[in-house]
């Protein structure tokens, strides 16, 4: 193999292993069949929850999963994938979710792995239903609120009957 070819595949798994590093999470999907037009219009979407999506040749992922440890994603490697780095849990995974639903057979969602743990298309859609970091905070709000409130109404309910 030609020197140039084989330094051009080395940095290209580089930089498949780098964004994997970086990424919360990494899904694999299938887009046979998406227009241009629709894959503009997810790569936009992707790009509103911080989430990319690359096209990679299947060997080249493979190899950059080898030296990550993601073996698992070794089975989801057939047929034209894309692989997506988000850099929250959900937010690529959302996304993908509802594009999935949109467009049918032509983008279908095979796995991906979240914090280093592999999650199969079922673990995937689990992620996506998750809310994302701004709703877990409001979530934990109101947890820490609730006592303090119900507090508050009850010394009121003891104020109000005297």
């Amino acid at each position: 193999m030609n020197k140039d070819v084989l330094s051009a595949k080395q940095e290209i798994v580089k930089e498949i292993v780098t964004k994997a590093q970086a990424s919360s999470g990494i899904v694999i999907a299938e887009y046979r069949g998406l227009t241009v037009a629709q894959t503009q219009e997810l790569r936009r979407a992707l790009a509103a929850e911080k989430a990319t999506m690359n096209v990679y040749k299947n060997s080249l992922v493979e190899r950059a999963s080898d030296e990550l440890g993601y073996s698992d994603l070794k089975q989801l490697l057939e047929g034209p994938n894309a692989v997506f780095f988000s850099e929250e849990i959900g937010g690529g995974a959302k996304v993908l979710a509802k594009y999935a639903k949109r467009y049918g057979d032509s983008l279908k969602i095979k796995g991906g792995v979240f914090e280093g743990k592999y999650a199969d298309k079922a673990g995937v859609l689990e992620v996506a239903k998750l809310p994302n970091k701004e709703g877990m905070l409001a979530m934990l709000l109101s947890c820490l609120q609730a006592p303090v409130r119900q507090f508050a109404c009850t010394v009121k309910a003891v104020a109000d009957a005297k």
